[in-house]
């Protein structure tokens, strides 16, 4: 005889992975130019929008887009100030917990502006209050409770590397996106298990101008996983035995890039706390990364689950043929 008990357990849906998203949310003021204006010129845009951004809040929206449960840590300004208000109505709409955020009194939240060219490619300007850098997080209790992954930006070690060290130590993947140089003494080195870095970030780090070589360098100085994103060329990656490894990118016709690279880790880390295997791990990334380059809005157009396994089981017969598999 079965047990009724057994199969309702059976069906009752799985609690989503939650993950830590340590970032400074930012307000993003988006134009669309039909090219940068040159020194001292002016340029009509043709299109405005105004939306939330920075790497961590991006990848936060990501991850609810892709079936995850993402809150968000780090210092904003003022809870007086409009820029604040603006991002936490946002982050409530994309059902993104802000609980973990610190508002920081007299000081503004990050602005940027943001200038999205024909080819899809944006060239940013930000502010940022020095003063933000001097946020104390909530206690690592209570940041760790349920805490199945911490995504962090590199530029946050100054406040989150003993929060990120402990959650090592605890068995809790750290995954770090490396959009700027760190130093070889960079403490996230060792308080992560997965280093992402951009490519000149990557390069600019190790000192070295090859991506290959330049993960080789890193991985003497860390037990971390490494791996380089480089946009239309895929990514490089060092596997378990130290090789090098290389996942293709999806082609797509590219409108918006703002966000792509915090997408893909975003659906990076979601895919770790799955158990996802590493190059399965990367090509779920790349493919959402490459979706959301199709629209326009930022983080605000990343995709669905649903579409990008459909991008995923589309190219599943090219992937097999490249493998050998």
């Amino acid at each position: 005889m079965t047990d009724s008990r057994m199969n309702f357990h059976d069906k009752a849906p799985k609690i989503p992975p939650r993950i830590l998203c340590i970032g400074m949310p930012v307000r993003d003021l988006t134009f669309r130019v039909s090219g940068v204006p040159a020194r001292g010129s002016k340029e009509n845009a043709t299109h405005f929008e105004q939306i939330c951004g920075g790497n961590a809040l991006n990848a936060a929206i990501g991850i609810v887009r892709l079936g995850g449960r993402a809150s968000i840590c780090g210092p904003m300004g003022d809870v007086r100030d409009t820029s604040d208000r603006y991002i936490l109505d946002k982050l409530a709409h994309e059902g993104i917990e802000t609980k973990h955020v610190v508002h920081m009194p007299g000081l503004v939240t990050p602005i940027s502006a943001i200038m999205i060219d024909p080819s899809g490619e944006r060239t940013i300007v930000t502010f940022r209050d020095p003063e933000l850098w001097k946020v104390h997080l909530p206690p690592t209790e209570t940041l760790l409770d349920d805490c199945a992954a911490i995504l962090t930006e590199s530029r946050c070690a100054e406040f989150c590397t003993d929060l990120c060290a402990e959650a090592v130590r605890r068995g809790i993947p750290v995954i770090v996106d490396v959009d700027r140089a760190m130093s070889l003494r960079e403490g996230l080195l060792n308080a992560s298990s997965h280093l992402v870095f951009s490519s000149e970030p990557l390069q600019e780090t190790a000192a070295v101008a090859d991506d290959a070589k330049a993960l080789h360098k890193i991985a003497k100085l860390t037990k971390s996983f490494l791996a380089g994103t480089r946009g239309p060329q895929g990514t490089i990656w060092l596997d378990e035995h130290g090789a090098i490894q290389e996942t293709p990118a999806f082609p797509v016709h590219t409108v918006d890039t703002l966000g792509a690279g915090d997408v893909f880790h975003g659906a990076f880390a979601l895919a770790i706390t799955e158990k996802q295997e590493l190059r399965q791990a990367l090509r779920f990334a790349s493919a959402a990364a490459a979706l959301k380059c199709t629209r326009f809005g930022g983080a605000f157009a990343a995709p669905q689950r649903a579409e990008v396994e459909a991008l995923l089981s589309q190219n599943q017969g090219a992937d097999a043929a490249r493998t050998g598999r």
